[in-house]
């Protein structure tokens, strides 16, 4: 009984928010939705411009360089979000695994795109 209301007293009720409060974390997620999606896009236009598509066949030193400069999409949202006062401290490992994968689905699509119609052209 004891370690029953020991865990009982450890655990603290969530703060309830207000109605502005909650505007505000919501137009905060919105924002960091929106810097991951721009920046995928972005990254996917750096990789087919930096990356020839002519030299893409299969997984080689190439597709790797795009990998590579998608990661550091990544890597400049952190910054990006320091610069732009977004709280950064507050977000978890799964918040930081959803802008990674937001990145990472907006590079995919627009370079795959680019890609398609580079080859139709050519």
């Amino acid at each position: 009984m004891t370690e029953e209301k020991a865990i009982e007293e450890i655990e603290v009720p969530k703060k309830k928010l207000n109605a502005k409060e909650k505007q505000e974390q919501h137009i905060s997620r919105i924002k960091k939705t929106a810097i991951a999606c721009f920046i995928g896009i972005i990254v996917g236009v750096l990789s087919f411009l930096i990356v020839p598509a002519t030299s893409l066949a299969g997984f080689n030193n190439y597709t790797m360089l795009a990998l590579f400069l998608m990661l550091a999409g990544v890597v400049v949202q952190r910054h990006i979000f320091i610069l732009m006062k977004l709280d950064t401290p507050k977000m978890n490992k799964k918040d930081w695994l959803y802008q990674g994968f937001m990145t990472f689905a907006f590079w995919f699509i627009s370079w795959s795109i680019l890609l398609s119609t580079a080859i139709k052209v050519s």
